[in-house]
C-alpha cells in the first residue's frame, strides 16, 4: 500500500512519462509519408487518388501494437492507424532468396533507417519521404527525375522483383501525359530480367491487376509498349499474335484517350486475336468473367456487325441471341459501344434490337412459347433486312 501511495504521489510530468514508457513509445520512433502520395505531390497531380503510406522508423512490431495499431501484413509487419485507418509499414530491409516477388526474407528491426528503407523501393519517384513538418527527404534524385519527366530505378536491386516490370509499365501509361519516359538503364535491366526469366514467376493474379489499372489510364498504349519494347511483352501474355516491335511500336494507340471501361478496352486490345488464343490468356492471367466474355463475344462478332445488312437472317438472329442482348443488356451495350470505337457503325444493330425488343408475346402459343417467340424474332429480322436492302 505504502508502495502504491508513492506513485500516486509523483509529479504529473513523471507519472506521464512512466505512461507514455508503459506503451513502448520511445523518442527515436518518427513518422514519414513515402511513396505516392509524396511524388503526386510533388509532380502537381491534382485530386489524386492515391492513398497515403507511412513508413515508421524506429519502432518494433510489438510496440505498435501497444500503441493501438492493428497489424495487416503476412508477409512483414504493416499496420492500420487507430483513427486513420492509413497504413503504416515498419521500416525495413530485403535479401532476395527465392525466384518471384515472395521470394524475399525481411528485417524491420529498429537499426533500419529511412534511407535504407527507401533504398529498396522500385523508382526513384517513389523513394521520396516527407516528415511531419512537411521536409522532404530524396536521396536518390528522384525530385530531380520527376523535373526530367524519367522512371528510373533506384538500384540493382530493382531486377530481384519481376512485378516491378509490369509497375514500369504502368507508371509509362499513368504519366504518359506529363512526358515520362524509361530512363536508358532502367530499360536495359528490364530486358535483362525478360532475358534470366526472372518475368516468368509473376503470379497471374498480379499480371491482371497491373493490367487492369493501366486500362484505367488515359494512355494504356504506353504500357503495352514498354512491355514489347524490354521482350515482356509475350511472356506476360503468352500465346497471343508474335507482334514485331518496329511493326507495332504504334499499334496500341487506338486505346488512348477513350471515355469507356477497362473491359471495354480490354476487348479492343484482343480484337485481332483468335477465340482460342483469347481463351487461353484469360485463362492464363484469371481476368473475370466480365473480360473474358465481352473479350471473346466482341472478337467473334464483329465482322457481322461490320457487314450486318448482308447477312442470313438467322445469322443475324443467332447474333442476338448468343450475346444474350434481351437480358444482358449492359453487357450488349458494351459490345455495341465496342463496334462503335472500332469505326463500325451500329445504328442496324441497335434498330433491330429496338424492334425486337417491341414483339407482343400475349398472343403467341403458350404451349409452344420457346418456338413461337423465335418464330416472331426471325419474321421481324427477315423483314428488316428486306426493307433495308
Amino acid at each position: 500500500m505504502v508502495f502504491q501511495c508513492h506513485i500516486l504521489a509523483l509529479p504529473d510530468t513523471v507519472w506521464a512519462l512512466i505512461q507514455i514508457y508503459s506503451l513502448g513509445y520511445y523518442i527515436t520512433m518518427k513518422k514519414y509519408l513515402v511513396g505516392g502520395a509524396v511524388r503526386d505531390e510533388l509532380l502537381g497531380v491534382a485530386n489524386s487518388n492515391t492513398e497515403n503510406d507511412w513508413v515508421v522508423v524506429g519502432s518494433t512490431q510489438s510496440e505498435m501494437l501497444e500503441l493501438g495499431y492493428m497489424q495487416v501484413g503476412k508477409e512483414f509487419p504493416v499496420f492500420l492507424h487507430p483513427q486513420t485507418k492509413e497504413e503504416y509499414a515498419l521500416a525495413r530491409l530485403e535479401r532476395k532468396v527465392g525466384l518471384g516477388y515472395k521470394g524475399f526474407e525481411f528485417d524491420t528491426s529498429k537499426a533500419v533507417t529511412l534511407e535504407q528503407d527507401l533504398s529498396r523501393r522500385d523508382l526513384t519517384i517513389n523513394a521520396i519521404a516527407k516528415d511531419k513538418i512537411g521536409e522532404i527527404v530524396d536521396p536518390f534524385g528522384g525530385r530531380e527525375d520527376i523535373d526530367n519527366g524519367l522512371l528510373r530505378h533506384v538500384s540493382e536491386a530493382f531486377s530481384e522483383d519481376p512485378v516491378r516490370v509490369l509497375r514500369i509499365a504502368r507508371f509509362a501509361a499513368r504519366f504518359k501525359e506529363f512526358g515520362f519516359n524509361v530512363a536508358h538503364e532502367t530499360h536495359k535491366l528490364m530486358q535483362d530480367m525478360v532475358v534470366s526469366g526472372e518475368v516468368d514467376a509473376l503470379t497471374p493474379e498480379r499480371v491482371f491487376k497491373e493490367l487492369e489499372k493501366s486500362l484505367g489510364y488515359t494512355t494504356p498504349s504506353a504500357f503495352f509498349k514498354v512491355l514489347l519494347a524490354c521482350g515482356a511483352y509475350s511472356r506476360v501474355f503468352p500465346g497471343l499474335k508474335d507482334i514485331k516491335h518496329e511493326k507495332h511500336i504504334n499499334g496500341f494507340e487506338y486505346l488512348d484517350n477513350l471515355n469507356t471501361s477497362g473491359a471495354i478496352k480490354f476487348a479492343l486490345w484482343l480484337k485481332d486475336e483468335t477465340q482460342d488464343a483469347i481463351t487461353k490468356l484469360c485463362k492464363t492471367i484469371n481476368c473475370p468473367k466480365e473480360y473474358s466474355q465481352l473479350a471473346l463475344l466482341t472478337n467473334n462478332w464483329q465482322d457481322l456487325a461490320n457487314n450486318i445488312l448482308n447477312r442470313d437472317k438467322e445469322e443475324v438472329l443467332e447474333f442476338f441471341l448468343k450475346t444474350d442482348a434481351f437480358r444482358r443488356k449492359d453487357r450488349f451495350e458494351s459490345i455495341v459501344r465496342a463496334f462503335e470505337i472500332m469505326g463500325i457503325d451500329t445504328s442496324v444493330i441497335n434498330k433491330i434490337r429496338q424492334e425486337l425488343e417491341n414483339i407482343d408475346i400475349s398472343s403467341l402459343d403458350k404451349n409452344n412459347m420457346k418456338q413461337e417467340i423465335y418464330s416472331e424474332r426471325l419474321k421481324v429480322v427477315e423483314l428488316f433486312l428486306n426493307s433495308a436492302k
